[in-house]
């Protein structure tokens, strides 16, 4: 059985990621500090308590577990206006901890490193698409540790592990089998808020109309989690047929190819729910922008992915996590 090692293993896209390894017939050994994981996203399954840059951690999860033949590395600090107020925090705990992190691995001669990087760091602003060509500026402290992230490891992939960075927007939704998902209550992304402003009957503020897209409404990339983790085992089980000796390091996008906007989402909602959903235009809130999707052309191409589940999909899922959320946290 391939073993692989998943740092932030606790934490949404890490115990997904998990969840769909064992599923797969992988054996996922978790790492995670639970400084945002949560501890009961690693029940039945192989867990050390830790930070990624605790090298005599490392040495010991690979000394346990020789048979580790791969890395997905999913530990990080997530939040944008967060990243803005504690720049130093994010660039300690995204950066210079994943720098000591690719380090440990190295000297336990580990050559697959997946990324689980961000498309954030793409200029998605006016409503168009983007592919793994388009250039990069990151808008957020966040999104620059991310980009700093690829650019270190691609420099350290000639002489270090292998990388391959899976870049995706908005990963929604939960396990289809509910045994983990988004651990917050009150998440800050949009389908977080219209959730909240649907539960507590009040309208969904649509902010922005006259934007350069199909309805004038803002656009996102909204991927299923499941889909997300599905090209991570995907990446596992393909890279040494996408990278190799000569070829170290790539960089391959998630996405659904035409974006969802803003109504489009309000429709996929009231699409799920019994009570539909109300909403009421406003105006653009200061820093708002038109967004943009990505093509995953290279996907379908390297990993033979492409998203499998629709956003109704997605939501549906979201829904049915929440009780389960909420049972979780008021243990």
């Amino acid at each position: 059985m391939t073993t692989v090692l998943i740092a932030g293993g606790a934490g949404y896209i890490g115990s997904t990621v998990a969840s769909a390894c064992l599923d797969a017939g992988i054996a996922p050994v978790i790492l995670d500090n639970l400084s945002r994981g949560r501890r009961e996203f690693t029940r039945g399954r192989t867990f050390y308590e830790g930070d990624i840059a605790d090298g005599e951690l490392i040495d010991r999860i690979f000394s346990e577990h020789p048979d580790v033949s791969a890395v997905v590395h999913c530990a990080a600090l997530i939040v944008v206006p967060e990243s803005v107020a504690d720049p130093i925090g994010y660039y300690d705990a995204n950066v210079s901890k994943s720098l000591a992190f690719v380090g440990h691995l190295h000297r336990n001669r580990c050559d697959r490193l997946i990324f689980s990087s961000s498309a954030s760091i793409y200029r998605a602003e006016d409503g168009s698409s983007v592919n793994e060509d388009s250039p990069l500026a990151p808008q957020s402290p966040y999104a620059r540790t991310k980009a700093h992230c690829e650019e270190m490891f691609a420099d350290i992939s000639v002489a270090g592990p292998r990388v391959l960075s899976l870049r995706y927007f908005n990963p929604v939704g939960a396990d289809p089998e509910l045994r983990t998902g988004l651990q917050l209550k009150r998440p800050s992304h949009a389908l977080g808020v219209l959730i909240q402003a649907h539960q507590e009957g009040r309208p969904f503020p649509i902010t922005g109309t006259g934007y350069p897209t199909r309805d004038g409404t803002g656009i996102r990339d909204y991927v299923h989690v499941w889909d997300v983790a599905a090209a991570h085992i995907a990446a596992i089980q393909r890279f040494d047929s996408i990278l190799t000796e000569k070829k170290r390091s790539i960089a391959i996008n998630l996405g659904t190819g035409s974006g969802t906007t803003v109504r489009e989402l309000c429709a996929a909602f009231n699409n799920v729910v019994s009570t539909p959903l109300r909403t009421v235009d406003a105006e653009p809130r200061p820093g708002d922008v038109a967004g943009g999707y990505t093509k995953s052309d290279r996907a379908a191409e390297l990993l033979g992915w492409t998203p499998k589940l629709s956003l109704e999909d997605g939501i549906r899922s979201a829904l049915d996590w929440i009780p389960v959320r909420d049972a979780l946290l008021a243990d």
